[in-house]
């Protein structure tokens, strides 16, 4: 007899999986067809022992009852093959012997109809019993997490927190037993019904034989070796049984005698894994029921290749909710939940914001989209390639709010300067090479992910007599302003990235370079949060103020801005890199130093760089009267005389205003 091929696991019990529950609905389907088939096979044995007088029509039915096993299409049924063979040649055996019954009501009682019966009340019932159960605390473990999901984290409360891990940890327990009880039935009914099935007709037929005379020397020849066989068919599979039953009594207890941080959520004691390619689990989903309502949805979310999958429970398969090639993930503050983040596709129409049961699941998810992102899966060996650039990225940054002194064992700092790079990149500039990463940004540079203004400097803007700078271009009536403005003032709305220092300010590579190693710094340690800034261009110098207090929190001239570029691929990312001075070595004229800072802005990053261009387009053409006459000349001017900023996209200005880009100064 073939071991049963189908069964469920129980070590996926506690995941509870839409798999999971997508296997279960089978065996539940098979439960309930076994279980109309057993109450029409009882109805045709009680018939039988009821009715003597129609003995005849009912072995004949009862017959075509066995015949109809095989036509019954058990969800299950692969490996039944012997059972309905079996099952076929007692049909056929009960067709010859129909005429030969008799009086056989003890007999039947206690060996065909009190099995099927016992059968039916036990096993089935248990079943049908476990079922509710098993509803019951899945009912009990949703509710219970629907209260934890709704934890505040502004204002957190030590015991209720406590109160409700206690009540998720006991729901989530009751639910994994029930489960286990309910898979180990289910597991063990498919042996049961094998069982059920031949026993009754067995002692049936041994009934016959004992009880009818007549005709026993024909009956028993042909029947002794078949009986036989189906006899020790019967004990092979209660064998078969036994065993399975005690491995899962045994897998009971093992998975049983778990410490109850297992139950417990953000209980995790693993430590993150940052180089993760495919994540799936339990997520809540925001999601919007009116204007200005929400709701909150439980589902199971997996990856697959390059896509975030979704699937209900009770659903054969999974959906494609969004596309994460060369998306962004990035945390949020949503509605004072725990553990949000947001990820948006690459054309920032399509977003979702999602919450997870833990700090290790919310950063292990962040990670894994951000891997996905990068499309490392179509690599030949993706697991490798997360690995090497997760350990690369950490030797390449050092993410800290303030520079700090160099440690001990860290690389050349010669080659950190400026100064010294020059003549390291002259030979490699003569061949035409393209610089390497080393070359341009020095390993271990650290980085800075804010500007902050410093009180005094916050002090002096707003004291009295002070000229306190606005984005809009505004003044004090009484104060002069600087005649080099007045041509141009344009403000956008940005987020400061971060900054670091760089060797050189004559190669644009260095400001790619610079926003990979900040990009990535932010991904590897969780740094998501940004302050939003606004970046005013003048024909003088560039300011970041906030928009706020309108304090200018950095300001650098024109003139120091020596390269600026926007990325290549993600058209909202620019950065530029100023030129300043460093006299640590004592020289009066000081060593130059560049350093670069990358920004993310709302509208195209070409349009910050187009206005930066235009701005030093200016500063030349001032010192040429003739030369600014035609730059004014060739360029669209506002009515009060200042640069008209157009679309670079667009071609046409009959739009109206709100195709231009003009200056609100």
């Amino acid at each position: 007899m073939p071991a049963v091929h189908h069964k469920l696991l129980l070590e996926e019990a506690l995941q509870d999986s839409p798999q999971t529950r997508s296997l279960l609905s089978v065996f539940e389907e098979d439960s309930g067809t076994l279980t109309d088939y057993t109450n029409q096979l009882l109805q045709s044995m009680q018939r039988v022992f009821g009715a003597q007088s129609e003995m005849g029509l009912a072995t004949e039915q009862l017959s075509q009852q066995l015949l109809d096993y095989e036509k019954k299409n058990f969800a299950l049924g692969k490996g039944d093959e012997e059972v309905i063979v079996t099952l076929q040649n007692f049909a056929k055996t009960v067709g010859e012997l129909n005429k030969l019954h008799s009086d056989l009501a003890n007999q039947m009682a206690d060996s065909m109809v009190f099995p099927l019966i016992q059968f039916r009340e036990k096993d089935l019932t248990e079943i049908s019993t476990l079922k509710e159960i098993f509803g019951i605390a899945t009912d009990e473990h949703e509710a219970a997490m629907v209260k934890y999901s709704r934890l505040p984290k502004k204002r957190e409360n030590e015991k209720l927190k406590s109160d409700l891990v206690k009540e998720v940890a006991y729901t989530r327990r009751k639910q994994h037993q029930a489960s286990l009880q309910y898979y180990c039935a289910l597991n063990a009914l498919q042996y049961r019904k094998r069982v059920a099935m031949l026993e009754p007709m067995l002692g049936y037929t041994q009934a016959q034989i004992s009880f009818f005379k007549k005709g026993i020397e024909l009956v028993s020849k042909k029947m002794d070796n078949f009986l036989s066989s189906v006899s020790n068919m019967t004990q092979n599979i209660q064998a078969q049984l036994d065993t399975e039953a005690e491995t899962m009594r045994g897998s009971q207890r093992e998975f049983l005698s778990v410490e109850d941080t297992v139950y417990m959520p953000d209980k995790d004691t693993e430590p993150v894994n940052r180089t993760l390619i495919q994540k799936a689990g339990y997520l809540n989903i925001r999601n919007k029921t009116g204007l200005v309502t929400t709701a909150w949805d439980r589902l199971y979310f997996f990856t697959q290749g390059g896509n975030l999958m979704c699937q209900p429970r009770g659903a054969v398969a999974g959906g494609m909710v969004l596309d994460l090639d060369n998306s962004s993930v990035m945390a949020v503050e949503c509605e004072d939940r725990r553990y949000c983040f947001q990820i948006t596709s690459p054309s920032g129409k399509t977003s979702m914001i999602l919450q997870a049961e833990s700090k290790r699941e919310y950063e292990e998810w962040i990670c894994t989209v951000n891997n996905i992102s990068r499309q490392i899966y179509l690599t030949d060996n993706p697991e490798a390639v997360a690995i090497r650039l997760n350990q690369t990225a950490i030797q390449a940054v050092t993410p800290i709010t303030s520079f700090e002194k160099r440690p001990e064992g860290s690389p050349n700092p010669d080659r950190a300067k400026p100064g010294g790079v020059h003549a390291a990149r002259s030979g490699s500039q003569k061949t035409g090479a393209a610089p390497e990463p080393e070359d341009l940004i020095a390993p271990g540079t650290p980085i800075q992910f804010d500007i902050m203004l410093p009180a005094s400097e916050f002090q002096d803007q707003n004291r009295a007599g002070g000229r306190r700078t606005n984005p809009f271009g505004e003044t004090d009536d009484d104060c002069s302003t600087e005649t080099d403005d007045s041509l141009l003032q344009q403000v956008f709305a940005v987020r400061f990235q971060g900054s670091m220092a760089v060797r050189c300010g004559n190669n644009q590579e260095v400001i790619y370079e610079a926003m990979r190693q900040v990009l990535a710094a932010r991904a590897i340690h969780n740094i998501f949060r940004t302050t939003e800034s606004h970046l005013m261009v003048t024909s003088s110098s560039l300011r970041l103020i906030d928009p706020q207090t309108q304090v200018t929190r950095i300001s650098f001239q024109l003139g120091e801005v020596c390269q600026f570029a926007a990325h290549q691929e993600n058209g909202r990312l620019m950065g530029f890199v100023v030129e300043g001075r460093d006299w640590s070595d004592g020289d009066e004229e000081g060593e130059p130093s560049f350093s670069a800072f990358v920004f993310e802005s709302n509208t195209e990053g070409e349009k910050i760089c187009y206005t930066i261009n235009l701005a030093k387009d200016i500063t030349e053409a001032k010192k040429d009267p003739e030369a600014l006459a035609q730059l004014m000349k060739n360029m669209p001017l506002t009515n009060d005389g200042k640069f008209l900023l157009l679309e670079p996209e667009t071609g046409d200005t009959s739009n109206g205003a709100e195709e231009d880009l003009e200056s609100e100064a």
